[in-house]
């Protein structure tokens, strides 16, 4: 642990920042997740109601006659949306964190709550939407068989559910606005992907387009014009970086529309009636907005001259006269305007977190950092208060720092408000996300570069950050500690066992510990998906394989951790089972190392209730202070109000005694 010297320097180097409440960051939110329906006559979004997020709508020329339309009463509402008639609202929900999401709906008029997939074990798919069939949705059900989804068309009249395609063998399909099957894919023996026309409801025998290992987390359809005409690509093939594509489907011939030369093309905006792209996006260090049609390029500058920070467009009326924006101020919490494009009107409808309103928020600096070979890596930089006057992203004194890992490992870390980010730099710590190779974005060479790489290049990558910020006079030499979830978690367990000696402590959550019984124990559903796996992370299938993940197992070198370990796990997660925790535990245990674990009965990959959520954090932060000499806001009585089991290391944590 820290001596008492450094830990007075690091919490009074803050002490006249007003400490941020846990529950003003990772509590629920007053607003989220607005939504216009498509006709336009409704308004809804997410909120709590007793204590749990709920859905919400009101008529969109009267906001105040408020409905609430769901009645969740254990764990948040995770997504919804509106159905495409306009006339219910529809959403998924799971069991504590099994992830086995199931379908309901809910009547406009009647209220009433319906469960569309009343299945036991079973994980819902939307396969595709209508502009031309509103009522009607095709939805992918694995209720016969865990592993495939079959195609059903389901009415959202009568909530009828006709078997469309029994699917024995195909990951994944692609529909036409008339919901008519396209495309069949699934992987190849090379880890590729293998793209399948079908006609008439039967799937060609021989592949029509085929991608290697390298090409197949950026190649992709990207969905046709609603008229069939034009199927679009996001599409690597020949290339680096994910270009979009817009195929003529009675010619096949391919035209290029947008490329990046840094990053993979992001999203786009298409015309709602004919599915027309009309701007797309992508994003290096920040996001970017490129308009391929005037009026929406027009629209987009009159709200870059009016709103702070970045934004978007996160629902639009199928008129297209009205838009809800979001709009990330970035040292301010995340606000949702109403956008009437009629009358070039802009009027706010909700804050996220209006208490975060005035706080002491910290900027978020975007910058590159050089591997040891060479390759660049996007990175995130946040600073505590009052150690960066000039706001150059670098302290005047080095401070202690939290390097922050993202999961996936095939995601990234992006810019913008970070709550992790901003509670963490509260409490007087710098933090660092960094991507890694193998994090996606960057172009396919980028992905490919971390292939096996996971204790390997992946973490050197890390560790190459980290030198350049203690170097840089960023970070204070022995007060890092390592910090994620899921691969993040996996990284902070190779981090303290890999190189000890660089990181003062970890904190694990939902991280595999032996990759191993990660890959034995995948959810059945990613089963058509493992080859990517194999090839990607190493083959268990094989003896060479085999004992390749073992040596880049965290489990097998827990007699090389030295520095405290906090743990958190749910009980109930299908990716990263429990044993994963468990069996580290165990050993840390039988080693005689000090650990502290908390598991969360009612969780899985990760923790969705905000009062589980919150006292993980309380402990988290406490654990830093202790080793990093930080500051805390007191554990107090939040365990009470969560499903914390604390299985061992109370007594590694102040306040937990």
């Amino acid at each position: 642990m820290t001596d008492t010297a450094s830990a007075t320097t690091a919490a009074t180097r803050i002490s006249d920042t007003p400490l941020i409440p846990r529950d003003h960051l990772f509590g629920n939110p007053a607003r989220a997740g607005g939504k216009i329906s498509p006709d336009g006559k409704w308004v809804s979004w997410m909120a709590a109601w007793e204590g749990v997020m709920n859905v919400f709508m009101a008529p969109a020329d009267d906001e105040t006659n408020v409905r609430r339309m769901t009645s969740a009463k254990d764990r948040p509402i995770p997504q919804y949306f509106w159905a495409p008639d306009s006339q219910s609202l529809l959403y998924i929900r799971d069991k504590e964190g099994d992830e086995n999401y199931l379908l309901y709906q809910v009547d406009l008029e009647a209220k009433a709550e319906t469960c569309l997939t009343p299945f036991d074990d079973t994980r819902v798919q939307i396969v595709g939407g209508s502009e031309t069939h509103k009522d009607k949705l095709l939805v992918g059900i694995n209720n016969r068989d865990a592993r495939f989804h079959d195609v059903h068309m389901l009415d959202l009249n009568t909530g009828e559910l006709t078997l469309v395609f029994e699917n024995n063998d195909w990951a994944g399909f692609e529909a036409d606005d008339s919901l008519t099957l396209r495309w069949a894919v699934r992987q190849n023996a090379a880890g590729g992907t293998d793209m399948h026309e079908i006609t008439d409801g039967v799937v060609a025998e021989t592949p029509r387009e085929v991608t290697g290992l390298d090409d197949a987390l950026t190649t992709a359809m990207a969905g046709y014009t609603t008229d069939g005409s034009i199927l679009y690509w996001l599409d690597s093939r020949g290339r680096d970086t994910a270009a979009l594509f817009a195929e003529d489907t009675a010619t096949g011939d391919r035209t290029l529309i947008a490329q990046h030369d840094k990053a993979d093309i992001g999203g786009t905006m298409r015309h709602a009636k004919t599915g027309v792209v009309q701007a797309w996006s992508a994003t290096y260090l920040r996001r970017e907005d490129h308009p391929l049609d005037k009026d929406i390029g027009d629209a987009l500058a009159w709200l870059r001259e009016r709103l702070e920070g970045d934004f978007g467009v996160q629902s639009r009326t199928d008129d297209d006269r009205r838009w809800l924006v979001w709009n990330d101020p970035l040292t301010g919490p995340i606000a949702a305007y109403l956008f009437d494009r009629d009358a070039m009107s802009l009027r706010q409808f909700y804050v996220t977190k209006p208490e975060l309103e005035g706080a002491p928020l910290q900027p978020m600096h975007a910058l590159e950092i050089k591997a040891r070979d060479g390759l660049t890596l996007p990175s995130y930089l946040t600073l505590p208060p009052q150690s960066d006057p000039d706001a150059a992203g670098v302290p005047d004194a080095p401070v202690p720092m939290v390097l922050l890992v993202h999961g996936g490992p095939w995601a990234r870390d992006g810019y913008g408000f970070n709550r992790t980010h901003q509670w963490l730099a509260n409490r007087g710590y710098g933090v660092l996300s960094v991507n890694f190779r193998g994090s996606t974005g960057f172009g396919k060479s980028f992905i490919s570069a971390g292939d096996k790489e996971w204790s390997g290049k992946m973490h050197d990558d890390l560790i190459d950050a980290v030198n350049w910020a203690v170097d840089q006079g960023i970070a204070e030499k022995d007060k890092i500690a390592i910090m994620g979830g899921s691969y993040g978690g996996y990284a902070t367990l190779v981090g303290l066992t890999f190189t000890p000696e660089v990181f003062a402590c970890g904190v694990d959550i939902v991280g595999p510990s032996n990759l191993e019984t990660l890959l034995e124990t995948i959810p059945p559903y990613w089963e058509p998906m493992v080859k990517q796996f194999h090839e990607r992370m190493g083959d268990p299938t094989t003896p060479e394989g085999l004992q390749f993940l073992k040596d880049i197992s965290p489990l097998y070198k827990a007699h090389e951790i030295t520095k405290p370990l906090l743990i958190g796990q749910g009980a109930n997660d299908p990716r990263v089972k429990q044993a994963e925790s468990d069996q580290i535990v165990e050993a840390m245990e039988q080693e005689q190392v000090p650990v502290t674990y908390v598991l969360f009965p009612d969780e899985g990959h990760g923790f969705a209730r905000p009062e589980n959520n919150i006292a993980f954090n309380a402990i988290a932060e406490n654990f830093l202070a202790e080793v990093l000499g930080g500051r805390a806001e007191p554990v107090g009585e939040v365990l009470d109000a969560s499903t914390a089991e604390i299985r061992t290391g109370r007594e590694h944590v102040k306040g937990l005694n």
